[in-house]
């Protein structure tokens, strides 16, 4: 019976991670590596927790307090953030989800599985990002002495202007763009989704300067990338690494002229930097939601947050220390939680 278990389970992990995932949910292949690595740790700390071969592990042993333990050791002993436990949590659950549903033996399992919660982070997340001075000046110097100058300085503006991911930016097809009245670019998100970005009129100049000279043999409706390297001679999407080297580079030369260029600026700054952009000059966040293509208006909530957080900062730099009002910028009042937002978004406060 141990021996059928344990089969069940990998056949699951297998069926979850093989068939499910990239066949059914046409998630990809970053989304999937996602869940794979929270379900190997987790099948690899159960080993060690019980004692057991890694072909021993089954179902029955992945019970509440393991379960917990196994988070609790995300934390302590590989020094993740709250968030990252989260996402772990979250893998797991999907995974339990799916197997109840095509194992009747593991639906207890996973009745018992839900009374694990997400943990409450201590304090608000802090988010990153850098002033439109600051993008100004990282763009100019991907102009300066680079051998593919437009190249990069197009990349940087666009991934700006979108908001979009790195992995986005580097899934972008020339058959993405769509110029006209409206100026607009399919990027392709999590899961799956994709999601309509408009162009600012300088984007589209940008890109149409470096279509001209980087695209002069392809169709428009073309599936190649729209940036891109050439190895052997083949075009190549540019790397992840590529982009984060071409983004270190910009942004520590940047710094040299630019005082409000952070010291260690990295690819989703300027998502970041985009959203509170956008929330700043009066978008609604719902509408900032759809633009970053989060699932979840709880996810752009950070932006809210992080809004009033600069703004007490401010309020609390320019106050003398011997100023009466000094003594009621106490952090807390400022404080925005995520239900406390939402309940004032929704009219509920």
């Amino acid at each position: 019976m141990k021996k059928h278990a344990a089969n069940s389970l990998f056949g699951l992990i297998h069926d979850y991670l093989k068939i499910y995932l990239p066949k059914q949910r046409n998630l990809s292949r970053n989304t999937i590596n996602s869940y794979r690595i929270s379900l190997e740790l987790l099948v690899d700390f159960v080993k060690m927790h019980k004692s057991v071969p890694l072909q021993d592990v089954t179902f029955e042993m992945l019970d509440e307090e393991t379960i917990t333990a196994f988070l609790d050791s995300i934390e302590v002993d590989r020094k993740c953030s709250i968030s990252t436990r989260n996402n772990r949590l979250a893998a797991i659950r999907a995974f339990m989800k799916f197997s109840a549903d095509r194992d009747i033996s593991t639906v207890a399992i996973f009745d018992g599985f839900k009374r694990i919660t997400a943990k409450k982070p201590n304090k608000a997340e802090v988010i990153e990002y850098m002033s439109m001075t600051a993008i100004s000046a990282i763009v100019e110097q991907a102009g300066v002495d680079r051998r593919h100058s437009l190249r990069d300085r197009t990349f940087l503006i666009l991934m700006y202007d979108t908001g979009a991911r790195i992995q986005e930016m580097v899934d972008i097809a020339l058959c993405d763009l769509r110029f006209g009245k409206t100026p607009t670019i399919t990027l392709h998100g999590k899961g799956g989704k994709t999601r309509s970005v408009p162009l600012m009129e300088k984007t589209v100049q940008y890109l149409q300067k470096y279509l001209s000279q980087y695209h002069t043999d392809a169709p428009f409706q073309s599936n190649l990338p729209l940036f891109y390297t050439i190895t052997h001679g083949e075009r190549h999407p540019l790397s992840d690494r590529r982009i984060r080297y071409l983004i270190k580079e910009c942004g520590e030369k940047a710094r040299k002229h630019c005082i409000e260029v952070p010291k260690n600026v990295h690819p989703h700054m300027f998502r970041h930097s985009r959203a509170m952009h956008l929330y700043q000059n009066g978008m609604d966040l719902t509408l900032v939601s759809q633009w970053l293509g989060h699932a979840n208006l709880e996810t752009t909530l950070i932006y809210a947050h992080a809004d009033t957080e600069h703004k007490r900062v401010a309020i609390a730099a320019s106050t003398p220390a011997d100023s009466p009002l000094s003594k009621k910028l106490n952090p807390d009042r400022f404080t925005v939680t995520d239900d406390d937002a939402l309940k004032r978004l929704t009219g509920l406060r």
